[in-house]
């Protein structure tokens, strides 16, 4: 093995120089580096040729990092290759020199070493030298010559020249004669153009005594161990033949297209004889030709037409050079040479091969990321050679030319796998020739997925309705969102945002399934606690990083009618006596009373209507169905009863409605003196919680007698004034009917100002009465509260007092002090 050191190292000078030029011009990618080897044919698989890599001086590792392999532009003929473990160039494929170059005196392959990030380009030469693995060998093994015995001493015959397959010294050295009496050989010609021998004759023949002489002509190379082969010349001692035949030139050059059919005529060669008869009939043969050509050519003998008998392929040879021979009846010859150029067709569509994939791609890939790497290769020749690439516009793709044949696919635009899973790209080799011949690859690439897309939701707000009183776990909604990615990153989990609602944390009130978005009270709701709250829910992908995005739901608790009517006037039966005077002279019409009652539902739930029940007298008294108000029907009379009891019931609208009812108690009289005993118009179910009430109400009233009976005595002192008796039961009647000598106090009832009610309060007295201040205010005094009014009397301000027990809308027994002249 020989390496031409000279060239690698004014290769490596000129990789160096050619990578700082490559440098300035912002690194542009270029061949870098020739290496040329010399090895013998014949080797072995896996014999060693050199070591690229330390002649590259790089580490063998990098080869492998850097994906080094050998290509050609004829790849089915690779017979080299690199081991990527050591550097080695070894062989790859038995060489035979004699079939790769025929007779060719250089014989030489060439390959290209390609490296891949950054993608570099090496050239490599291998010289194949030839080796001596062939013997000479005579196309006939017989030369026949007929001389007439009239053949002067020193008249030459040309003999067959012997072909051997190997070149230069290794080819045909010499010829040698075995001993005889007649002849001697005579060798032409140099070991380049090919040796020949000629037949002298050395004495005279005489066909008397010797008819017929065989002779064996040895042909030998001149390799080591020498080879040798061997033809028998047989000569018949005739009569004189003088003359040689004669070609048309010495030299026939013809163009032969390849793929030219069999049968094809290439040439004719024609010779001519002066000689008569039998001495001037002329034959061809091919006195030398190589095997192959052998194999594709053909010779017809008595025309001299040559014909293609095989495949003619530019791509396996360009040319073919043939000695034709032409010979006379009696034996004597001359020769001529036949050139064959063969042409190229474009018979060879281009070939485009992958030599480096991607696959997948990340669709977060920056525009310009290379793809694929691919080698077009063709072999015609000169325009049938040229190639144009493309590939197909509706890809973000495109080709960028690179080293010589070779093209880097990179990307154009940024990809989306949520729009493109994959992409199909053809790509197209187009040849210059006429006509063009293309070829097509498809490469299929997929985008791998990157968690670039948040959750989405379908609504960024959500409404959601449930009724109240709803039992634990009860779904209210589903909030759905979408992630177009793929797998893991498009998986969407969903949860709360951490807030609370009066205070309360959110995941009291609701709870969400991770895996489907439905949303599940987690206890039963009030309408009349709270009505409507809002809640964030959150979408997270199971990306790395994870993204995410929020959606408000708002939440409204819808009424249910779970709350029956409460009566605020009159007060609830055995809080407190409530008793209506109606003045006997009261017309059909006039307003008696008017229940007052709410509900804590809402909407319908808390429309109220009023209905009577039981009443003393069914016809005397009728209520308005929608305000509560209590009116007569007709005109009080003197048969009617001085004591009527209402029961009224209190309907709201809800389904199924809820009520309540309430006892309204009337007295019809024009004046106290004739009402009886109050306390005998309670309810008898009622009357041991009445008589408790009464004892705490006498104990009290008995404490602020003492009082007002000295408020009294000074009044009297003062003003000399009969002062009114006191009066413990709650009685109320229209203020328009009052006597004429009570004077109107402010005071506070439990109804609206547009309907004023006076109350009075006795001790049993027949004769004494005081009476409630009137209220002029539309809002209702709430109970607990305490109401002060200043008057413009002379005996002070009048003070009103509400108290609460801790019932709901119980009011307790309320005094004041009022005068009359």
């Amino acid at each position: 093995m020989r390496i031409n050191s000279g060239r690698i190292e004014y290769g490596a000078f000129s990789c160096v120089m050619l990578a700082v030029f490559s440098a300035l011009l912002l690194c542009v990618r270029t061949v870098c580096g020739d290496l040329s080897y010399t090895v013998e044919e014949e080797k072995k698989d896996r014999y060693v040729i050199g070591n690229v890599a330390k002649d590259l001086g790089f580490a063998p590792q990098i080869l492998s990092t850097r994906k080094a392999r050998i290509d050609t532009e004829e790849s089915s003929k690779r017979y080299v290759d690199v081991d990527l473990r050591g550097g080695d160039l070894v062989v790859a494929k038995t060489i035979d020199r004699e079939k790769l170059c025929g007779s060719r005196l250089n014989c030489i392959l060439n390959y290209e070493l390609v490296l891949e990030n950054p993608l570099e380009l090496h050239r490599i030469s291998l010289k194949i030298e030839d080796v001596n693995d062939n013997a000479p060998k005579f196309l006939n093994d017989r030369i026949s010559f007929e001389i007439r015995e009239s053949a002067i001493k020193g008249q030459r015959f040309r003999l067959d020249e012997a072909h051997d397959s190997d070149i230069g010294q290794n080819g045909v050295s010499g010829y040698s004669l075995e001993k005889n009496d007649h002849f001697i050989l005579s060798v032409q010609g140099n070991t380049e153009r090919g040796k020949y021998a000629e037949l002298v004759l050395d004495k005279e023949l005489d066909r008397e005594q010797q008819k017929e002489i065989d002779l064996i002509l040895t042909a030998v190379d001149g390799g080591n161990p020498q080879r040798s082969g061997t033809a028998t010349i047989h000569i018949t001692v005739l009569d004189a033949n003088d003359n040689v035949p004669v070609f048309s030139q010495p030299v026939y050059k013809v163009s032969l297209a390849e793929n030219a059919p069999l049968g094809a005529e290439v040439v004719t060669v024609s010779a001519t004889d002066a000689d008569e008869g039998a001495n001037g009939a002329v034959s061809y043969e091919f006195s030398r030709i190589a095997d192959d050509a052998a194999q594709l050519f053909t010779i017809d003998k008595v025309t001299g037409q040559i014909k293609v008998s095989g495949d003619i392929d530019y791509e396996e040879e360009k040319y073919y050079e043939i000695k034709v021979q032409a010979k006379d009846g009696s034996g004597l010859a001359s020769t001529a040479n036949v050139i064959i150029d063969v042409t190229d067709v474009n018979d060879n569509a281009p070939k485009i091969i992958l030599k480096s994939l991607t696959n997948p791609i990340p669709e977060n890939a920056v525009v310009g990321t290379e793809v694929a790497i691919i080698n077009v290769q063709d072999k015609d020749s000169a325009d049938n050679r040229q190639i144009r690439c493309s590939i197909q516009q509706n890809t973000p793709f495109q080709l960028k030319p690179s080293i010589k044949n070779y093209f880097s696919v990179v990307t154009t635009s940024p990809l989306d796998r949520e729009k493109e899973v994959d992409y199909n790209i053809t790509i197209t080799a187009t040849d210059g020739g006429s006509p063009p011949l293309s070829s097509f690859k498809t490469i299929h690439i997929f985008i791998s997925d990157v968690n670039d897309n948040p959750p989405v939701f379908e609504e960024l707000l959500y409404s959601a309705y449930i009724a109240e009183n709803n039992k634990p776990g009860t779904s209210i909604c589903s909030v759905t969102a979408r992630d177009p990615d793929w797998r893991q990153n498009g998986t969407v989990l969903y949860s709360l945002v951490s807030s609370e609602v009066n205070g309360v944390p959110v995941s009291s009130f609701l709870s969400i399934n991770a895996d489907t978005g439905v949303i599940h009270a987690v206890r039963s709701f009030d309408y009349e606690q709270f009505r409507n709250f809002k809640v964030q829910v959150v979408a997270r992908d199971n990306g790395s990083p994870p993204l995410s995005s929020n959606a408000t739901v708002s939440v409204f608790i819808t009424d249910e009618n779970d709350n029956s009517p409460q009566i605020l006037y009159p007060a609830p039966e055995g809080k407190s006596l409530m008793t209506e005077m109606v003045p006997k002279a009261a017309l059909s019409g006039s307003l008696v009373s008017k229940v007052i009652a709410v509900d804590a539902d809402s909407g319908q739930n808390a429309w109220l209507s009023y209905h009577i029940v039981k009443s003393t007298d069914p016809g005397l008294f009728s209520i308005s169905l929608h305000s509560g108000e209590i009116r007569a029907q007709r005109d009080i009379s003197e048969s009617d009863s001085m004591k009527q009891n209402l029961v009224i019931s209190v309907k709201d609208n809800g389904q199924p409605p809820l009520s309540t009812s309430c006892s309204v108690y009337l007295l019809i009289s024009d004046n106290l003196a004739e009402v009886p005993e109050l306390k005998d118009m309670t309810y008898e179910e009622s009357s041991s919680k009445l008589t408790s009430y009464l004892i705490i109400a006498l104990v009290s009233v008995s404490t602020f007698f003492l009082t007002f009976i000295i408020l009294i005595l000074a009044v009297r002192f003062c003003r000399r004034r009969k002062p009114r008796l006191l009066f413990d039961g709650a009685v109320a009647i229209p203020s328009a009917y009052l006597p004429p000598n009570y004077a109107d106090v402010e005071g506070a009832g439990t109804l609206r100002s547009s309907y004023n009610y006076d109350a009075y309060l006795t001790t049993g007295s027949h004769t004494s009465d005081f009476k409630f201040i009137r209220s002029y205010n539309d809002n209702t005094l709430p109970a607990g509260g305490t109401l002060k009014l200043t008057q413009n009397d002379p005996f002070g301000p009048s003070e009103i007092i509400l108290n609460d027990n801790g019932d709901r809308d119980e009011v307790s027994r309320a005094l004041f002090i009022h005068t009359y002249s």
